[in-house]
């Protein structure tokens, strides 16, 4: 299994991460660009090092393709992340992670494009955004979409109306309250990746 994490890159050096099941990535510029040097997908920001270890601790065999999208904030153009889930599928990755996306109704019909050509590829991604706003590519049609349940265990998972729902919390620091931590839509995404990629639950 080849999963994708669209973020803001992996540090390979962090304990929570399996160093040896990370494949070389790349970094998207804001205008599609595609920088695939040594180096590129090296996280600065720590969000998508630690979806990835929330995916690897379920999934601890599957292969990793960061693609780094945020730079220097937990921001990124719509290009730049639709330009991310086709490269993903031309890398042959079955799983494309997206614990991200955007409420801008206007970048619909491009990410439904870039859902389209990606077809051999499942995408997961958060179905609604703050304020339960609408979110894209969660809302284009054939994505697994997600949904954020706090009384959910870590690890599991309910399917109701169609979303996969998930807990906010990621794989706990030890001497560092949960509520402290990163949590929230992004970790509830990165579980449901690692339960479809483990054979835990079905796509």
């Amino acid at each position: 299994m080849r999963i994708a994490v669209i973020d803001s890159g992996v540090f390979p050096g962090h304990p929570h991460i399996l160093a040896d099941r990370l494949l070389p990535g790349a970094m998207i510029l804001p205008d599609g660009t595609i920088e695939a040097a040594e180096g590129a997908a090296i996280d600065q920001l720590g969000h998508g090092t630690a979806v990835t270890a929330a995916i690897q601790e379920l999934a601890p065999d599957a292969q990793i393709l960061p693609i780094r999208v945020f730079r220097e904030a937990l921001r990124a153009s719509a290009l730049a992340l639709t330009s991310a889930i086709i490269w993903a599928a031309e890398q042959g990755a079955d799983l494309v992670n997206c614990s991200l996306g955007t409420t801008n109704a206007d970048h619909a019909a491009r990410f439904a494009d870039a859902v389209a050509r990606a077809h051999k590829a499942r995408i997961v991604a958060p179905l609604t955004g703050p304020d339960d706003a609408p979110c894209w590519p969660g809302q284009c049609a054939g994505v697994i979409a997600v949904g954020l349940d706090w009384d959910l265990p870590r690890g599991t998972s309910q399917l109701r109306d169609g979303v996969r729902y998930a807990s906010g919390y990621p794989r706990p620091i030890p001497g560092v309250e949960q509520r402290r931590n990163l949590h929230g839509i992004s970790f509830a995404t990165a579980q449901i990746s690692g339960m479809v990629a483990a054979g835990r639950i079905t796509a």
